[in-house]
């Protein structure tokens, strides 16, 4: 049985060419999520909330796969949402006035009950006494611009800022959160090889 891989299921929301800006159209598609605030570089609250995320979206994935064995599944790479007060001022050199949401990509079939009894299983494996405060929520951004940045996350500045003066060239304003999907692991990947889209929506 082909495991199904969403990366390739939604191929146009996953891929991209160096620098180069693309318009996409998105559908409504289903997370796991959770909340933080601050510079990731310097925060355990991130790491945690990051380590929390993946812990539960495998837990789900194997619970899966052992009550319904033709449904498994490629867990999808970790996506995060950013912003700041004023979205003017939204930069990488002031990432400790950041909010984030990180997010992990599901499959139609992961249901409101399937992920509650994912969370229990969660928990209890990990022993925790307080739940994490992860939800399953949709997330329907529509148009948006995205391109594929290479390098370190540091050297984003000017992909971004091409893809706003790209959405404001057009006539459209920025509508929604500054969005970045994340293609390779961090820690196996050396900095100028990480691949990451950004992508923003807009009207």
């Amino acid at each position: 049985m082909e495991k199904l891989d969403l990366k390739k299921q939604y191929k146009s929301l996953y891929s991209g060419k160096a620098q180069v800006i693309q318009e996409i159209e998105t559908p409504p598609l289903t997370y796991l999520m959770i909340d933080g605030a601050g510079d990731p570089n310097n925060s355990l609250e991130f790491q945690e909330k990051v380590s929390h995320l993946y812990g539960l979206a495998y837990t789900i994935k194997f619970m899966i796969a052992k009550a319904e064995k033709q449904k498994d599944y490629v867990v999808a790479p970790l996506e995060g949402l950013w912003w700041c007060g004023d979205m003017k001022q939204f930069s990488v050199d002031k990432k400790e006035a950041w909010f984030w949401t990180l997010m992990v990509l599901q499959p139609d079939f992961i249901s409101k009950a399937v992920f509650e009894e994912g969370m229990i299983r969660y928990a209890s494996k990990k022993k925790l006494s307080v739940l994490p405060a992860i939800r399953l929520e949709m997330l329907s951004e529509g148009k948006a611009a995205q391109a594929l940045h290479v390098g370190p996350y540091s050297t984003e500045g000017p992909l971004i800022a091409s893809i706003h003066r790209y959405i404001e060239e057009k006539g459209c304003v920025l509508h929604g959160r500054h969005h970045e999907i994340y293609l390779n692991n961090p820690g196996k990947t050396a900095p100028e090889k990480m691949k990451t889209l950004i992508r923003q929506p807009f009207l």
